[in-house]
């Protein structure tokens, strides 16, 4: 690069970095607000409130602060204090209330909650509804006998894109049904982090598949009209750049420039965006310095000036406090608020006291924000509502939802479980084994839901065994309930302490085979996390020990993040990731274990063979250089995209619709896919393309396009993708999308094709 190009993208960014200091929050902005057409039925209603009921509007507040007890402390059974509910509705003209306490309920006790809650809302205080919102993760995990599904890691894993519709619609349908229209899902950071405790709760580390997720998902959601009896809102989270600490701890600094941040954080939000999410939670740490809840470049230029967002922009738990408890921008509270609203904040997640509604009043009062300002922010709440139809129908029909938590919810959550489980090593065919196999299954994961789900399920960590689905099984139950052998469990070892394993060595000595579960402790945010990414001890040394029996030895793998499994891997004859597989995620893994199923997951992430080696599979060149200069430093477990089948897949025929191609152009790739084998089998075709030489630095590859099809035993299927020429586009020097010029490889499996971009 030439003196010149460096001192242009330097000066690029330090403006940028600049724009993002706190002095520019100062000033109200101008957005395109002006340009929406918010409806006069909600310019008449705020045209009515006082500045305490629109400060009100901008209020969430935590469930425990309207029930009997302290907060996080309630009484038990759960009841709502009618006295707390009428100062929130009658005094602070709350627009919000979040969350469950402490525990999953039951649709009964949820439709008396928010019928209560409601039906004081639009009879008393300034007559506007609440929006209720919940953390509905892999599923409505906070409502009893709910669908769970795989968390969303094990989604991505599917390649299906359809499936992850389908989970986004059953969860919406059962959300509504416990009186809830507000889903903070999906998490659409892009994990490029493997440390970072909420790993699970993305779609990976790609951005083509975590944006083809993402599609499904908010369609899922929100459908063609929110306001449906049996949708919800999205809320994207968490915008910007929260998934890259830089120490890998949960609310840690990112350092992120603002070419990497547009290029790998920002697209799978800007898809959502262009599918209608409704709203957006905001990144609870700070990039490049500034605390996003206080970074007016972020949550006003880019959010609502360049992506042109119209909906609700939501803080994340206590994260204004934080600006001057944790992150020492503000002095104090009334600093803090003044600092966020400016910035762009809406809505308040305070959420256990009325600090953010006493600072707002006081500073709009004293004039140091402009009274419009909260026009603003209400505008985009009431659309919000009006978008739900709970402005008109706040109360649902609790009884017309037939579905929930039904026998077609539950086979919907199976089939994703099975479409994600991974092969990953199948040594000399030991999988799949037969019906009348005698097997010892055993590990920490092997008979626990609460480490075959992960956090986020009935509580918020999920550890808590009393409040598990009933019914559902484990991965020794569903072993043993598929089996026509003898199955036996014995635990082993412990998520992080070995037990005496004398008994499962003699339990072992009877079995064919041994299923071994790995696991890692339900955890999630700060409790998530880890100082490093190597298994437990404990947990190889149970594998070693059954090893040396000269048993088949099939390993589980049921973790939050890719833990390391080298020390183990070559003791094992098969190897499959489970990821969180949910409720029925023991059924699934029973499936595939006996063949019923073909298994087809593939990786939606690049597995390290070493802790401190985590390089994403579209790295640069200069991160394959080993220690002699050659090419061989890239060297993990597994790649980004590697799944095994019990079917043999072969391809011929692939062609380009033509080798030279221009801007606005669709190359088509064609190929023929043979099934060679006697088992039916799911193929996901995987079409990645090499830019070879450009101005900033190419990667090795990217994925480009892909499509899960369906091959029966003998048979060949006739694939096609489009991938428009726009999508080898990168951002360039000046911070734009652009497609340049040149010689390109694309690439599947291993057969390549070159072509042109002029």
């Amino acid at each position: 690069m030439n003196t010149g190009k460096r001192y242009f993208i330097f000066a690029h960014l330090f403006l940028f970095i600049v724009s993002c200091s706190n002095g520019s929050v100062n000033q109200i902005s101008e957005t395109r607000d002006q340009e929406f057409d918010y409806g006069q039925d909600i310019e008449e209603i705020i045209s009515k409130m006082s500045i305490e009921e629109k400060v009100g509007q901008m209020t969430q507040i935590n469930l425990d602060v309207i029930s009997k007890g302290e907060v996080f402390n309630l009484t038990v059974p759960h009841e709502l204090d009618l006295k707390r509910l009428d100062s929130a509705i009658n005094h602070y003209f709350v627009g919000s209330i979040l969350n469950v306490g402490g525990h999953t309920y039951s649709r009964a006790h949820w439709e008396e909650i928010i019928t209560t809650i409601q039906n004081k809302a639009v009879t008393e205080g300034n007559h506007v509804p609440i929006i209720y919102g919940i953390d509905a993760i892999h599923g409505v995990n906070y409502t009893n006998d709910a669908t769970l599904f795989p968390q969303q890691i094990g989604q991505a894993a599917t390649w299906n894109p359809k499936l992850v519709k389908r989970a986004a619609s059953i969860t919406a349908y059962e959300c509504r049904a416990s009186g809830i229209p507000w889903n903070f899902s999906p998490v659409l950071d892009i994990a490029r982090q493997p440390l970072w405790s909420r790993f699970f709760e993305t779609y990976g580390e790609d951005v083509f598949l975590a944006k083809a997720m993402t599609r499904a998902c908010i369609s899922g959601y929100q459908g063609t009209d929110p306001s449906n009896a049996n949708k919800v809102a999205a809320c994207m989270k968490h915008f910007l750049g929260y998934s890259m600490p830089l120490s890998g701890k949960d609310r840690t600094p990112a350092w992120i420039p603002e070419r990497q941040l547009r290029e790998y954080f920002l697209p799978t939000f800007e898809t959502a965006i262009e599918n209608n999410a409704l709203t957006v939670m905001i990144n609870s740490g700070e990039m490049n310095g500034i605390p996003v809840h206080a970074n007016h470049a972020i949550l006003t230029t880019l959010l609502r000036g360049e992506l042109n967002f119209k909906g609700l922009a939501v803080t994340d738990w206590e994260d204004i406090i934080k600006l001057y408890k944790e992150h020492k921008v503000a002095t104090d509270m009334r600093d803090a608020v003044k600092l966020a609203v400016l910035a762009g904040i809406d809505m308040s997640m305070t959420p256990n006291d009325y600090s953010f509604n006493h600072a707002l009043i006081d500073l709009v009062k004293k004039n140091e924000i402009p009274e419009r300002r909260l026009d603003q922010s209400c505008r985009r709440i009431l659309w919000v509502k009006k978008q739900l139809g709970i402005l008109k129908n706040p109360i649902p029909a609790f009884e017309n939802y037939a579905l929930f938590g039904s026998d077609e919810h539950k086979e919907a959550a199976t089939n994703a479980a099975t479409e994600s489980i991974t092969l990953l090593k199948n040594k000399n065919n030991v999988l799949p084994l037969s019906a009348g196999a005698n097997v010892l299954v055993c590990g920490p994961a092997a008979n626990s839901l609460n480490v075959q789900n992960g956090a986020w399920t009935h509580t918020w960590q999920g550890v808590d065994e009393q409040y598990n689905t009933k019914g559902a099984n484990t991965i020794y139950e569903a072993i043993a309930k598929e089996s026509d052998g003898k199955i036996r469990y014995e635990l082993g070892a412990g998520l992080n302490s070995l037990k005496d394993i004398s008994a499962t060595i003699e339990k072992a000595l009877k079995a064919d085979v041994i299923v071994v579960c790995l696991g890692e402790i339900p955890s999630t945010e700060k409790p998530g996390d880890i100082e490093d990414l190597n298994l437990h001890e404990a947990q190889k040394e149970l594998v070693k020990s059954l090893s040396d029996l000269g048993k088949p030895i099939i390993l589980a793998l049921v973790f939050n993040r890719p833990l390391i499994v080298r020390e183990v891997e070559d003791q094992a004859d098969a190897i499959l990731h489970c990821y969180l597989p949910g409720d029925y995620g023991g059924d699934a893994l029973a499936q595939i274990l006996f063949g019923k199923i073909n298994p087809s997951g593939k990786l939606p992430f690049t597995y390290p063979r070493h802790a401190g080696s985590l390089v994403p599979y579209d790295h640069k060149h200069t991160e394959k250089l080993d220690k002699n200069f050659g090419y061989e430093a890239f060297h993990p477990q597994w790649e980004f995209g590697f799944g095994m089948s019990y079917s043999k897949f072969e391809y011929t025929d692939i062609k380009l619709n033509k080798t030279v191609f221009k801007e606005g152009d669709t190359l088509l790739v064609s190929m023929k896919v043979l099934n060679r084998s006697n088992r039916d089998g799911k193929e996901v075709v995987q079409v990645y393309i090499s830019d070879q030489v450009a101005s900033i630095t190419p990667s090795v590859k990217r994925l480009r396009g892909f499509d899960k099809v369906e091959i029966a035993a003998q048979e060949t299927a006739a694939v096609e993708i489009a991938i428009p020429i726009a999508e080898l586009s990168f951002v360039n020097e000046k911070n734009k999308w652009f497609v340049e010029p040149g010689e390109f490889v694309l690439s599947v499996e291993s057969i390549k094709l070159r072509f042109q971009v002029q």
